[in-house]
This record gives C-alpha cells, structure tokens and sequence, in this order.
C-alpha cells in the first residue's frame, strides 16, 4: 500500500468564489502513481469547502444565491460570532457545503459519474489558504 499528501494552495480575488480543482487533482494522482485506491481531497480552512457537482456557471450562480439565502452575509450584526469577526456567514456556508470528498481510483483515473467535477468553495476568500490531497492505495 502507497500514500501520496499534497497541499493545494488557492488565493481566490474575491471573498466568495468556486474553483474546479479536478485537475490539480488529477495530477496529484499521476504524480501519486496510484492505479487503485481511493483520494481524499479536503479543504484546510473552516470558511471554505470541497464538494462534488457540475462544472456549469449557472449552476455555481445558483449556488450562491441559495447559499445567500440560507446565511446571508449581511447584515454582520445578525450573528454572535461577527462580534470578533465578520466572517459568520462563511461557516455556516462550509457546514452547508461540505468539508471533503473522497473519490475511488479505478485503473489510474478519478472514478466520477457523468459530469462530477471536484470544486473548491470560498467564502471568506482573498488570503492564501489550502486544499489536502490524500492518495491511499496500489
């Protein structure tokens, strides 16, 4: 049994943003050498997710517009936790969003279904923050 780790690193220009990953992933995975196995791959910070879907723009619109919906990001006073911060919102946005996702390896490729893409989501953006890539198998 092998083990790959890599730390993506992602500095997004705008406070909330989605980002497809896949093919950073991907050459983790050739780097890995890695025919069979599973990846994790996992955002290190509790502002931001890893999630699977489509790579469609209106879908990404619609996202945030949900998500806006669901913990608007203002007015800040709205939460307990912006009395230190402003970034409330973000955490409940990553909780809604998801923390990781794991991914089986299947002959040396990412086994998706139609259409699934790995996404970064940021919601406290615009500081340099990273991503876990964690190969495990033969």
């Amino acid at each position: 049994m092998k083990s790959y780790r890599k730390e993506l690193w992602i500095n997004t220009s705008k406070r909330r943003e989605y980002i497809n990953i896949t093919p950073e992933v991907n050459k983790c995975l050739i780097d890995s050498g890695i025919k069979e196995g599973i990846v994790l791959v996992n955002a290190m910070h509790i502002t931001a997710s890893v999630f699977i879907n489509d790579d469609e723009s209106g879908l990404h619109h619609d996202f945030e517009i949900w998500l806006e919906k669901l913990a608007p990001e203002k007015p800040h006073k709205q939460y307990q936790h912006n009395g230190y911060e402003d970034n409330a919102d973000a955490h409940l946005k990553r909780q809604i969003m998801g923390r990781e996702v794991v991914v089986a390896i299947t002959q040396g490729k990412l086994d998706f279904g139609p259409w699934e893409q790995i996404f970064y989501g940021e919601y406290d953006g615009m500081r340099k923050k990273r991503v876990l890539v964690k190969i495990i198998g033969e």
